[in-house]
Formats: structure tokens, C-alpha cells, sequence
């Protein structure tokens, strides 16, 4: 009986191997970067490539093990989440209001050391942020809401939710 289950179980993960997510890959990412709106000074994309756009931008650069399923699965899971939650590649078709919010979001998530992931790290060690990188991703959020901040109306700034039915 043991045999026959370990068959199974073996036949099954064969099987699943065939089963493959969509890669994030995309061949026209950086029509609306957010490069595109606002500076990104060198020091911020390279901290951004290294610790942020595996799963918050239209590109993710997959390590090996990212094509045994379920694993792929899972990755693929998170990248979704990830870019559903921010997408550094879709930034400036964001309206204002999203745009203000995300950058105060980040910061908040740097300050409690929400991100990047701790899943994530445990595998990809140099994505862990020095105090140093959190600074330069606060200061750089921190200068993109000021410049929205200048050139928008306040009100815009304002996410408007639907009334909620009583």
C-alpha cells in the first residue's frame, strides 16, 4: 500500500511539473515607469533592483528553483500580491491621489521593517536594507510626495472611497 501511494505522490509531482504560471516578464516595461514621472537617482535603482522589483515591477528575475512546482506556484503568488499592492513599471498610470499614498507607504513599511519580505531575504541575503538604504529610499519618497505635494491641489491628494452600503 505504501508503494502504491508513494507511486501516486510521485506520478502527481511529475504531473505538476507541466503546470507552469506566466513568467512577470514584460517586453515594454518602462512606458510608465515611475523613472518616467519622477527622478530616480542612480543610488535609488540599484536598491530598488536589488531588494523591490523582483515583485514590484512588470520583471521579475526568477532563481532556479522558480521552476519545480509548487514552488513557481507560491513565487508566483507573491509577485502577484506584490504588484497588485505597488508596480514600480505601471507607477505613472496611477492617479495622483495613489501615487501620494504609495510613497507614504513605503516609507512607513521601511521605518517597520515590513519590506522587502522576510521570506524573500532569507534567500536573496543581499536584499536585506542597510540603515543607510532605508534613508535614501525615505529621502527619495519623502522628495516625490513634496513634489506632488507642490504641484497638485490638496484635495487630489485624497484617495475617495465609494460610500459603503448601510
Amino acid at each position: 500500500m505504501k508503494k502504491k501511494i508513494l507511486f501516486v505522490l510521485i506520478v502527481l509531482f511529475i504531473g505538476i511539473q507541466f503546470i507552469k504560471p506566466a513568467k512577470n516578464q514584460s517586453a515594454d516595461a518602462m512606458t510608465n515607469d515611475i523613472s518616467r514621472v519622477y527622478n530616480e537617482p542612480k543610488e535609488v535603482s540599484v536598491i530598488l533592483e536589488k531588494a523591490c522589483n523582483d515583485c514590484h515591477s512588470s520583471n521579475t528575475v526568477y532563481p532556479w528553483y522558480a521552476e519545480v512546482q509548487p514552488v513557481a506556484w507560491w513565487l508566483n503568488n507573491h509577485i502577484e500580491d506584490g504588484k497588485d499592492e505597488l508596480n514600480f513599471n505601471e507607477f505613472a498610470t496611477y492617479k495622483i491621489g495613489r501615487q501620494y499614498k504609495k510613497m507614504e507607504e513605503i516609507t512607513k513599511q521601511l521605518k517597520e521593517d515590513e519590506m522587502p519580505l522576510f521570506s524573500y531575504t532569507i534567500i536573496h541575503r543581499n536584499a536585506k536594507l542597510t540603515a543607510a538604504e532605508k534613508a535614501t529610499l525615505t529621502e527619495w519618497c519623502t522628495n516625490i510626495r513634496d513634489t506632488i505635494k507642490a504641484n497638485y491641489a490638496a484635495d487630489s491628494l485624497i484617495i475617495k472611497r465609494p460610500p459603503q452600503p448601510e
